[in-house]
C-alpha cells in the first residue's frame, strides 16, 4: 500500500462547499494530521490512475499537509477491495474515501470499520452501509445524455427505427452502470429497435468488443445503424469489432469519461460523442469531505439535486452531485481542452493531426 504525503496544488475551485461546526479540538486534528485511505477500483479507464488519484491526493495534501494518504488501487478485484479497505482501517485511517468495485460485497466492512469510528465518503458510486458523505455526477443525466446524442445521430441518417442498433452497458455490479442504462433506455425506448443488448462484467472492454462482434454477426453488420457503449474504454473495443465487421464509418458510437483516445476517435468519425465529467471538483469535494470528516466536523450536500442520497440504509446521505457535459467533434476545445484534461499536443498525435487541424485544435 503506497503512502503519499507532501504534494501540494493550487485550489481547483470547489467553490461553494464547506464544513460546518467543528471546534478548536477539530482544528487541531488538520494541525496535527491525520490518515485518509483513498481506494479507487480499477486501473484499465485511464482517469483513476492518471486523473482521480493524484488529484484527490493533491487537494488533501493542500487543505491538511499533515495528512498522510494511504492509496491502493483494486483492480476490479472485490476480494482485494475488501482486504485493502479493511488495512486501511487496521493502519489507523480516520477517513476512507472509497469507490467500490461492488457495492455490496463491500458493506459489511464499511458497517464494522464505522463501529471502530472510522469515516466513509464514497467517491463516483454510491456505496452501500453506513456511510457519511457522496460525490459523484448525475449519472441518469450521463445516461439521458449518451441516448439523445445517439439519437441525434441515428436520425440525422434518416428514420431512427430504419434497423437495429446494439447497446453495451457497464457491470451489474456497479450502481452507476444501472443508472446509466436507466438514463440511456429513457431517451431511447420506443424511439429505436433495440437488437441485441448487453451487460460488460467489470466494463471490460474485451468482453464488450465480443460480445459487439456476436450482435454484428446475429443482426448482420449492414443492418445495424448504431451503438451504444457505456464507456469509452469499451467503445474502443467495440470500434474494433465495428471496423473489423466492415460497418460503414461514422456509424454512430457513443462512450464516456473523455478518454484520450476517445477524443481522438471522435476527431477521426469513429466515435460520435463522449461524457465529460469534470474530476478536478469531485476530487476537491471528496478531499473537503474527508478533512472535515476526519476533524469532525460536518458536512452538507449541494449542486445538482436535493443535496441528500439515500443507499438503502439511509436516506439524508449529504451528496455533492455535479453535471456532466456531452463532447463532440465541435466542442473539444470548449471542454476538454479548455479546462486542461488534455492538451492540444496530447490529443493531435501524427495519426490526427489533419483532423485537428481541420477541428480548429492545431
Amino acid at each position: 500500500m503506497a503512502l503519499v504525503t507532501g504534494l501540494g496544488m493550487t485550489g481547483c475551485g470547489a467553490s461553494g462547499y464547506a464544513g460546518e461546526g467543528g471546534s478548536s479540538a477539530a482544528g487541531s486534528s488538520v494541525a496535527e494530521g491525520f490518515k485518509i485511505g483513498l481506494l479507487l477500483p480499477e486501473s484499465t479507464t485511464p482517469r483513476y490512475e492518471k486523473i482521480d488519484g493524484p488529484m484527490v491526493t493533491q487537494s488533501i495534501a493542500r487543505l491538511c499537509p499533515k495528512c498522510q494518504v494511504l492509496y491502493d488501487n483494486s483492480d476490479q478485484d472485490a476480494a482485494l477491495q475488501r482486504q485493502q479497505f479493511d488495512a486501511m482501517v487496521a493502519d489507523g485511517a480516520k477517513v476512507i474515501i472509497l469507490d467500490p468495485v461492488d457495492a455490496g460485497a463491500i458493506a459489511p466492512s464499511v458497517s464494522a470499520a464505522r463501529n471502530q469510528g472510522v469515516r466513509i465518503v464514497a467517491y463516483d458510486r454510491l456505496v452501500r452501509g453506513p456511510i457519511d458523505a457522496y460525490v459523484s455526477f448525475d449519472n441518469i443525466q450521463v445516461g439521458k445524455m449518451q441516448g439523445q446524442a445517439l439519437l441525434d445521430a441515428l436520425s440525422a441518417g434518416g428514420d431512427p427505427k430504419r434497423g437495429p442498433i446494439v447497446m453495451i452497458n457497464g457491470s451489474p455490479l456497479d450502481p452507476n452502470a444501472s443508472d446509466f442504462k436507466k438514463g440511456v433506455h429513457a431517451v431511447l425506448d420506443g424511439q429505436v429497435v433495440i437488437g441485441k443488448e448487453y451487460d460488460s462484467p467489470n466494463w471490460s472492454p474485451e468482453k464488450a468488443g465480443t460480445a459487439a462482434a456476436e450482435a454484428f454477426t446475429a443482426l448482420g453488420a449492414a443492418e445495424v445503424i448504431g451503438v451504444y457503449s457505456a464507456n469509452d474504454s469499451m467503445a474502443g473495443s467495440i470500434a474494433r469489432a465495428m471496423r473489423n465487421a466492415k460497418m460503414a464509418k461514422g456509424t454512430p458510437l457513443t462512450g464516456q469519461d473523455a478518454e484520450l483516445s476517445a477524443i481522438r476517435r471522435i476527431l477521426l468519425g469513429t466515435q460520435t460523442m463522449t461524457i465529460y465529467k469534470p474530476i478536478s471538483p469531485q476530487a476537491e469535494y471528496a478531499a473537503q469531505m474527508a478533512v472535515d470528516l476526519g476533524s469532525g466536523k460536518k458536512v452538507t450536500g449541494g449542486g445538482s439535486g436535493s443535496g441528500t442520497v439515500d443507499n438503502g440504509t439511509s436516506s439524508s446521505i449529504p451528496a455533492r452531485i455535479i453535471q456532466p457535459v456531452v463532447v463532440t467533434k465541435d466542442n473539444i476545445k470548449d471542454t476538454v481542452v479548455k479546462d486542461g484534461f488534455w492538451k492540444v499536443r496530447e490529443i493531435c498525435a501524427a495519426s490526427v493531426r489533419a483532423a485537428c487541424k481541420a477541428a480548429g485544435l492545431s
